[in-house]
């Protein structure tokens, strides 16, 4: 049932999921089809309710709930819920910090001179924004200990001028912290010691 290869964060997040199954009276699919396939079925269903909420939350709003980048975060929070980089903390941490990197590397450079997609060619402020907005993303991230590689595409996101109004950098930081709260609820009710915050140093990577 366990690879090798896995952290133990991830077997313990595995073992957790196989008991979901087990307290919803689907005991029966561990014994009929391979544990990695039950694995990627609770990830599948978590991840489309989670997602389709947003997304009609989006439609309803009329606003960039459902972005990118929510993708691979989405991923994190429900295939290895117990690693650093899926905590609340690192999540919404690094997300805020990938959106102020990107807006403050918009401005700087002047990539919003001309709205996206419309410049013909290289555009150079752009592609400096770019960048700047990564590298300062990364940099903050370990200086501050909140790694969660999917800011880094939020922080490009903004920095190409994809999104970035104030207002909408704003409204992606709820849909952040909406995730977030999903994933809690979910992985408490599966058994899983997701943290309110932060993981515990002793289970730390």
């Amino acid at each position: 049932m366990r690879n090798s290869d896995a952290s133990p964060q991830e077997h313990a997040g595995v073992d957790h999921i196989l008991s979901f199954f087990r307290k919803l009276r689907l005991s029966w699919l561990l014994f009929h089809f391979p544990p990695r396939l039950v694995r990627s079925v609770y990830v599948f269903v978590n991840g489309f309710i989670t997602i389709g909420v947003l997304a009609l939350l989006a439609l309803v709003s009329r606003n960039p709930f459902v972005f990118p980048s929510l993708g691979p975060t989405a991923y994190l929070l429900f295939f290895t819920p117990l690693g650093r980089t899926s905590s609340p903390r690192n999540t919404v941490l690094g997300h805020a910090i990938g959106l102020i990197c990107g807006y403050a590397a918009f401005i700087v450079t002047g990539a919003g001179a001309m709205p996206f997609g419309v410049h013909p060619g290289v555009f150079w402020p752009r592609i400096l924004a770019a960048a700047l907005s990564l590298s300062a993303t990364a940099a903050f991230m370990v200086l501050f200990d909140v790694s969660h590689p999917p800011a880094g595409a939020t922080t490009l996101i903004v920095s190409l001028g994809i999104i970035a109004k104030p207002r909408e950098l704003v409204i992606i930081e709820v849909a952040v912290f909406l995730l977030v709260a999903q994933a809690l609820a979910i992985n408490r009710l599966a058994g899983l010691p997701y943290p309110l915050w932060s993981v515990p140093s002793q289970i730390k990577e």
